[in-house]
Formats: structure tokens, C-alpha cells, sequence
């Protein structure tokens, strides 16, 4: 089969085409790119997900790297892609792997490549490893895992350990803990789970192995967490903080049970680094994400940067420029003062920071933002489709048929990534998913009932 890296790593549906054949596979050309890094004397970090047969997979890929005398730093347990990440980063490594397919449902399976630099591989990295599979050796058999680990070419450690040694370093745990603030989280039975609580005392939900996530997509969007906003409602917390299956996105829950998507904790957090924390640069936005960032840059004097869809376009950026803050409409953000990664764990801890510094409820800050800088709501749908009804929807988008949308006036197109529509007051963008065979429909303007208007008219493309 054609193994092709999509918006964010390799994913393919277990037993099908993700399978230990193939992960043999990826796993070869990955070595090879690894073994021309500078720092490749020092290892490469592995971790996994809490998906079905992740710690296995995990363990292959192990192997596979350390038969080709690459010495490997293998998670002890389960954990977040960040802690991967950071490992790669601050242990000098020449990068890391993390076995993992996000948010995506429970029958996927993935692998991320991260950089030495402790973020998601450049698009110029993927291609090299991409080159690499058409190199590899189709009878090639790794080492047993027993031989190499008494050899020391696979250490084990525990990054959640180290992680968390990073975090008491960034954060004022102690005042977090004496606020009063009541914080629950949500972990959606990924491989987040149990670090609030088990370092920070939080109560949490979902926090289980399950690898079929309690039959509800692990990503953090307002119908995956109805039983969580029931919760934080019951419990009476001030937030609930819900990260997606591999725990580098964020979604919240405020005070009253009200959702707060990525774009509105995104828009709060460059307002909080900007008012609070006194910092500056550049902000970074994609494709997909909210206006309001435009108009917030505006009154602030920041310069903004949209990039196309996916997490390793911003990341680039942020090595490359001065960024204060960069992210995506999914729940990926990426802040100055850390590494170049999403990180829906240390976001939520800057949530629980900004509540302490503002001494406001979080529904009054999420209105306040919308009193200043206009009301903007926004939904993002995604249709399962066949191969053939995508490029014909995608060629329509392309030819310039679309002219209007539900009777709304098309004023504006843009292509950067997909093809995105602006109306009188909003826009519609229509793009085929990197990882799935879906396309996804986005769309933001000054009113739910708009919303939903230009979502229809982009599905009856």
C-alpha cells in the first residue's frame, strides 16, 4: 500500500493499513532519516498513546530504530505527545516518535514525528522520510526487544515525571492549589489521563484506560463533552479543562457549563500574555481560525501571520520569528516561553493563571472579549464522502462557479489551504482532511443563524 504523511504524521486504520507490516515500514525510513541527524549519538525518544495496542506498537518501533544502533528512550507508561516532545528538546535528542492518531476515532492508529527542536516535524523533514520508503529493506526483521534493552540500546524512563518536573518549574503550583479555584479536567480516556490529579490533586473525569474513549471521538468539541459540562455544572467548578486523545489540544468548559472553543481560548490567552504578562511578538494563526485575532492584533499593535492548516506550519514559524502566541481552530496552540508544540496540559494551567489574575468568572471574560472586539461564532463540520464526490465538490470550489451562499454574496476567495468564501460578515472555508477521507466545513460569522446558513449552502455545493 501507499504510505503517504498527512497533516500531521502517518495514520491508517489498525489492522488494516495500520499494522505492524507497515509500521515495520515507516519505522525503517524513519531510522534512516534519523541516522544523517547531527545529534543522532544522543537517541530518539518514543512514546504512545492510550489506543488500542499503542504500547505494543510503541515497543516496534523501539526495536526497529535500535537494530539500526540507534539508542532509544522508550516511555515507561502511556503519555501525552507533548512529554515527547519535550524530551526531544531538552534531552538534546536528535527528535522523537509518538505513536498516536489524536482525536481521531477509536479504530486509527498514528505516528508523529517530532523534531530535535521539541515540535512537530517540518513538512522538509516528512518528504525526506517519505524519500526513505522507497529504500527500505522488505525482509528486514528487528532485533528482539529483550536483547536490545540489555544492551542499553532501549532505555526505559518515565517522561511523565520528567514532564512534570518541567511544569513545577513554569508554574506556581502552590497558587494554583490556594486560589479557591475549583478546576476539574477531562482527559477523554486519553493518554492524558491522570496528571492533574496525580500531580496537581484535580478532580478528573474519563480517566480510565479505555481505548474505545467511552464510544465519543477524543477530540474536545462542545458534542464530546456534554457529560463533562454536566459535571463541572454538578461539582460547581469555575472551569473544566477537556484535552483531545494525545492531550496537545484544548477545549474548556466555563462556570455555567457554556463551552469555550479554541478560538475564543486562544483570543483569551493573547489577551492575557499581552495584558498580564506584559510580553510581545508576533502572533500566528491558520487558515481555519478566528477573525478576531485580526482585530485584536490591530488595536495591540502585533503583527499576524496566517499559515496553512496544521500544526508544523506554525511551529516552523516560531523558531524561525519572535512569536508570542500561534496556533489552530482545532485546539492546538503554541505559546512563548515553551517549546514549539501544542500542549493542552500547560494550556490549561495558563487558563487556570489567567482566572486567578483577572478575578473574573470565565463566561464575563468570553463576553467581555465579544463586547470589544465583535460577536463571532463558529462551527466546523465534517462529512464522510467518497474519493469521487470530494474532487468533484473540491473542482467546483476551484473553477469559481461559487458565486453565492444561501443567497449571501460571495465578495472574496482565497486558496491558501482549501477554498475559503467571505461574505458580508463572515466566511465559509470547504478543505479535504490531511488524515481521513472527509472533507471538513468551517465556518465563522456574526451570528449562529449565519453559521449554519453558509454551512448548508457549502454542503449543497
Amino acid at each position: 500500500m501507499q504510505i503517504k504523511f498527512g497533516t500531521d504524521g502517518w495514520r491508517g486504520v489498525i489492522s488494516d493499513d495500520f499494522t505492524f507490516e507497515n509500521l515495520t515500514i515507516v519505522s525503517q525510513a524513519t531510522a534512516k532519516y534519523f541516522l544523517n541527524h547531527p545529534k543522532i549519538k544522543n537517541g530518539v525518544v518514543i512514546g504512545y498513546d492510550a489506543r488500542f495496542m499503542s504500547d505494543e506498537y510503541g515497543k516496534l518501533v523501539a526495536q526497529a530504530l535500535a537494530s539500526f544502533g540507534i539508542k532509544v528512550i522508550l516511555a515507561d507508561s502511556m503519555v501525552s505527545s507533548p512529554m515527547v516532545s519535550l524530551a526531544a528538546n531538552k534531552m538534546n535528542l536528535a527528535g522523537g516518535i509518538m505513536i498516536t492518531a489524536s482525536h481521531n476515532p477509536p479504530k486509527y492508529n498514528g505516528f508523529k514525528i517530532k523534531g530535535d527542536f521539541g515540535g512537530s516535524a517540518h513538512p522538509e523533514m516528512v518528504a525526506e522520510v517519505e524519500k526513505e520508503l522507497n529504500t527500505i529493506d522488505v525482509n528486514f526483521k528487528p532485533k528482539s526487544f529483550d536483547e536490545l534493552l540489555n544492551s542499553s540500546l532501549i532505555v526505559k524512563k518515565d517522561l511523565r515525571k520528567f514532564y512534570a518536573d518541567y511544569i513545577t518549574k513554569k508554574f506556581d503550583l502552590r497558587k494554583i492549589k490556594s486560589s479557591g479555584l475549583r478546576i476539574a479536567y477531562d482527559s477523554m480516556y486519553g493518554s492524558g489521563q491522570n496528571f492533574f490529579h496525580e500531580f496537581l490533586g484535580f478532580d478528573e473525569i474519563h480517566n480510565q484506560h479505555n481505548p474505545l474513549f467511552g464510544k465519543v471521538n477524543p477530540e474536545p468539541l462542545e458534542e464530546n463533552l456534554k457529560e463533562f459540562a454536566q459535571f463541572v455544572i454538578d461539582g460547581k467548578y469555575d472551569i473544566g479543562i477537556a484535552v483531545d486523545g494525545d492531550a496537545d489540544r484544548i477545549g474548556a468548559i466555563d462556570e455555567k457549563g457554556n463551552f469555550v472553543d479554541s478560538h475564543k481560548i486562544f483570543s483569551l490567552l493573547l489577551k492575557y500574555l499581552y495584558e498580564k504578562k506584559n510580553l510581545r511578538g508576533m502572533v500566528v494563526k491558520t487558515f481555519s481560525t478566528t477573525e478576531m485575532l485580526v482585530k485584536m492584533c490591530k488595536k495591540y499593535g502585533l503583527k499576524i501571520k496566517v499559515t496553512p492548516i496544521g500544526f508544523k506550519h506554525v511551529c516552523k514559524l516560531i523558531l524561525e520569528k519572535d512569536i508570542l502566541i500561534g496556533g489552530e481552530e482545532s485546539g492546538g496552540i503554541g505559546v512563548k516561553g515553551h517549546i514549539p508544540e501544542r500542549d493542552g496540559i500547560y494550556l490549561g494551567l495558563l487558563m487556570c493563571e489567567l482566572l486567578i489574575d483577572y478575578r473574573r468568572p470565565l463566561s464575563e471574560l468570553v463576553n467581555d472579549l465579544e463586547k470589544e472586539f465583535g460577536v463571532h461564532k463558529y462551527k466546523r463540520i465534517d462529512i464522510h464522502t467518497t474519493e469521487e464526490k470530494k474532487q468533484n465538490i473540491l473542482k467546483k470550489c476551484k473553477s469559481g462557479e461559487v458565486k453565492t451562499l444561501n443567497g449571501l454574496k460571495v465578495e472574496k476567495t482565497e486558496d491558501l489551504d482549501g477554498f475559503k468564501f467571505y461574505v458580508n460578515g463572515g466566511w465559509l472555508l470547504i478543505r479535504a482532511s490531511g488524515t481521513e477521507p472527509i472533507l471538513r466545513y468551517y465556518s465563522e460569522a456574526k451570528s449562529v443563524d449565519m453559521v449554519e446558513r453558509l454551512l448548508e449552502a457549502g454542503i449543497n455545493v
